[in-house]
């Protein structure tokens, strides 16, 4: 079987010799900082996601009130401090800990 050539309005070779000149870059946008930033991170053709991956099992946003003492001393702990009153509370409800905090002992 013989191989067809495809028809192209394009002279490529007239294209392919052709060398840009340092006017024709003014066309070109500038590749900023803030143009990656924004930019879409793709692996293997797929958009990839930013920031943290989802959770398998996330946690549910709630308001509640607690006594200005009680806050004061897990904030006092530094970051972190609502996963320790998280941790309280499962212990206070005698919960085993999360699965994800179950491996991190272990390894």
């Amino acid at each position: 079987m013989t191989e067809r050539k495809r028809a192209t309005a394009t002279d490529l070779k007239r294209l392919d010799a052709h060398v840009i000149q340092p006017e024709e870059y003014e066309d070109i946008p500038e590749l900023t900082d803030e143009w990656f930033a924004g930019a879409t991170f793709h692996i293997a053709g797929k958009p990839v996601p930013r920031g943290r991956p989802k959770s398998a099992h996330p946690k549910e946003h709630v308001n509640m009130r607690l006594d200005r003492d009680v806050l004061a001393y897990f904030r006092a702990g530094g970051p972190g401090w609502q996963s320790r009153i998280n941790a309280a509370l499962r212990r206070a409800a005698k919960l085993d800990p999360p699965a994800a905090a179950r491996k991190r002992k272990r390894a």
